[in-house]
């Protein structure tokens, strides 16, 4: 079931410490670290950020239940941190290190261990600045190692009878707020909201974007029209969160669409 190249990967390693978010890359790798090393040598840590939905924390920890995995919930501060909360267009990479900082000390009581992420071969291709946290932390990523793509992950983790292997891709909720413009407690928990009554109404996949004092929704390009006729509850429920006002987004929802404005957006020197 699983691939050669990858069970031999785990051959070496002995501890994995695996930077856990729920998502199917990471929660793909950390299966693989407990099939591979067993109980006693792996642990998943995810950290109960703001700029995580509470659902997306809950499925994870169900998750590492459900498969046996020993996990531990941190709770960073990235939004302490100004290089981070201002919102620069390499925020992910003040994101990334936080996490990594911390990792980087629990790895001092299972030493030796290597410290591991969900990068696959994809991630390559996009902006990604926190793949420059990882190479300064000297994180190891088995799915970029082995070659696994986006597609390759979520086979392995359906032959493996993962539950999340067709789980939608699940950004962080600071990914909706427009380079340059502040994050903040309030608005995180706003969009969360937002999105929450969006699924509630039958749109699973969607993005709340928070420019400025309003919300700019995202729904699959085939369910525009369906949101259109919802559009005056919409604009009621929202006003509820404390949105000036919405609209939708008729292109409809496209992956890494904030990242088209970032050569526009200043980014911080890193650490």
């Amino acid at each position: 079931m699983i691939p050669d190249s990858i069970q031999h990967w785990f051959d070496d390693c002995p501890f994995a410490l695996i930077a856990f978010s729920g998502g199917v890359d990471s929660s793909l790798v950390a299966a693989l670290a407990r099939k591979t090393l067993g109980r006693d040598r792996c642990l998943a840590v995810i950290s109960a950020s703001p700029s995580l939905k509470l659902k997306d924390l809950d499925e994870a920890k169900q998750f590492a239940l459900e498969q046996d995995i020993p996990l531990r919930i941190i709770v960073t501060r990235e939004l302490e941190n100004p290089d981070y909360a201002d919102n620069p267009a390499n925020r992910c990479y003040f994101c990334k290190f936080t996490l990594y900082s911390e990792l980087k000390e629990l790895a001092t009581e299972k030493s030796p261990c290597w410290i591991l992420n969900g990068t696959n071969l994809d991630d390559q291709g996009d902006y990604r600045p926190g793949l420059q946290a990882a190479a300064e932390f000297e994180v190891r990523s088995p799915l970029l190692e082995c070659g696994l793509d986006k597609q390759a992950v979520r086979d392995l983790a359906s032959a493996m009878e993962l539950r999340c292997w067709n789980k939608p891709a699940a950004p962080c909720l600071s990914s909706r707020i427009p380079y340059g413009e502040r994050v903040t407690a309030d608005k995180l928990r706003r969009i969360e909201s937002a999105e929450s009554w969006l699924a509630s109404k039958g749109f699973e996949i969607c993005r709340v974007r928070h420019p400025g004092a309003a919300a700019r929704v995202e729904v699959a390009p085939e369910h525009v029209d369906a949101l259109g006729e919802l559009l005056p509850d919409m604009e009621s429920a929202f006003r509820t969160l404390g949105f000036d006002h919405c609209e939708i987004d008729t292109e409809g929802f496209v992956s890494g669409k904030l990242n088209r404005k970032v050569s526009e957006v200043q980014t911080r020197p890193p650490h």
